[in-house]
């Protein structure tokens, strides 16, 4: 009886600890909105601090994120797969190179640049981001594959698997952890610079950011802030989620 009842004393905090930031970030808002809820809002204000404008912005800068972060994914590491691979010190140099000079360069550097060279939009956004965030992604995938054990390589080898077969069944899934951390920090990276994609007419919630600074209206910089850094920390707690959920058992 005494176990039994002292299982779920343990397993309280651990579920606390998971749900934390989700709390946080729930009186963060809620307390936001009753903030603004208790101004004296001018007609700008009330312009920006509406509920189909937010959502608007919200809807542009989370498809804007998530759409960076896949192509960023789908990129990185079979770019990074194949700096695993090649026997070349200067193929692995060029690639690590030209992820490097996008990380290098400041995020508002990158999307001018492009906007400048090419065009306006979500499309030029889009690319900025996946500039921005590959190095992450590529970096990790690198480290997780370098940090296979060559015994186990050896043994998968042993049983008959051709190297295609001991990358996907073996390799990448004890690598698993350390992609997966290098998604969940590009993801946030998109997130956060996303919000300068303002300045190509790319929307986001950077357009209250920006907007609240040029018109000196400082609950909608106050809110357009709160509600990117709101974004960045669900993203990231929910990323932890389905890192934990897609973990190899054991590791």
């Amino acid at each position: 009886m005494l176990r039994t009842q002292s299982a779920p004393r343990r397993g309280m905090p651990v579920l606390l600890r998971r749900l934390m930031p989700l709390i946080v970030v729930a009186v963060v808002l809620v307390l936001t909105y009753v903030w603004v809820s208790s101004l004296d809002l001018d007609s700008i204000e009330q312009r920006t601090l509406n509920a189909d404008y937010i959502t608007a912005r919200i809807g542009e800068h989370l498809v804007l994120s998530i759409i960076a972060s896949v192509l960023v994914a789908v990129l990185a590491i079979p770019a990074g797969i194949a700096v695993s691979r090649s026997r070349s010190k200067v193929f692995r140099g060029v690639v690590i190179g030209i992820a490097n000079i996008g990380q290098a360069t400041p995020a508002i550097g990158v999307v001018i640049l492009l906007a400048i060279v090419w065009q306006t939009g979500f499309t030029t956004a889009l690319l900025a981001l996946v500039i921005y965030s590959f190095l992450p992604v590529l970096q990790n995938t690198i480290a997780g594959l370098a940090q296979v054990d060559p015994s186990i390589r050896e043994s998968a080898r042993g049983m008959g698997m051709t190297p295609s077969q001991v990358l996907r069944r073996v390799e990448l899934p004890l690598a698993s952890p350390v992609i997966l951390a290098g998604l969940r920090t590009a993801l946030v990276f998109a997130v956060g610079v996303a919000t300068v994609a303002t300045f190509i007419n790319a929307g986001g919630l950077g357009d209250m950011i920006i907007n609240g600074l040029k018109l000196q209206r400082y609950p909608v910089l106050v809110v357009g802030a709160i509600l990117v850094a709101s974004i960045a920390v669900l993203i990231d707690w929910a990323a932890g989620v389905v890192e934990d959920i897609v973990r190899p058992k054991g590791l």
